[in-house]
This record gives C-alpha cells, structure tokens and sequence, in this order.
C-alpha cells in the first residue's frame, strides 16, 4: 500500500472512531489512535474509565472492531496497545 493511500486508510479509521467516541464518552471513557498498518490492523489505547474497565476487551471487539470493519472494510482486526 502507498503512503497517500495509508494516510487516506488512516483518516477513515479516524473518522469512524469519532462516530463510536460519544458512547464510549458517555461513560468517562475515550479512545486513542495509535497506529493503522499496511495489512489493516488498527491499533488503539482505551483511556479513562475504559482503561481498566472489566469490559474493554468486549468493548474494543464487539463495540469498535465491529463499526470499524463496517465502515472502513480494510480494517482486518483492532488491538489494544
């Protein structure tokens, strides 16, 4: 993949982060972009009330995974960092 093309992957993932960050907000968390390599896994850093949360691994599959790989397809899996 070509940078022009990565940086295009990357702003996408952004921009679907940003539709999941109001929920994950809601409850005194957040979600950090980390990285978004060539093979299209995501890394992300949950922070606030996410961060230590019982629930972030289903969370980060279930909840961001799911909408990141609806809407931006090249999106192979996320993982937390």
């Amino acid at each position: 993949m070509r940078n022009e093309d990565q940086g295009t992957l990357r702003e996408r993932v952004a921009q679907s982060l940003a539709t999941v960050r109001p929920a994950l907000q809601a409850d005194g968390g957040d979600v950090e972009l980390v990285d978004v390599t060539d093979e299209g896994v995501v890394s992300l850093r949950l922070t606030g009330a996410c961060r230590g949360c019982p629930m972030s691994m289903m969370t980060l599959k279930m909840g961001i995974e799911r909408t990141l790989q609806q809407q931006v397809p090249e999106v192979s899996h996320v993982e937390a960092v």
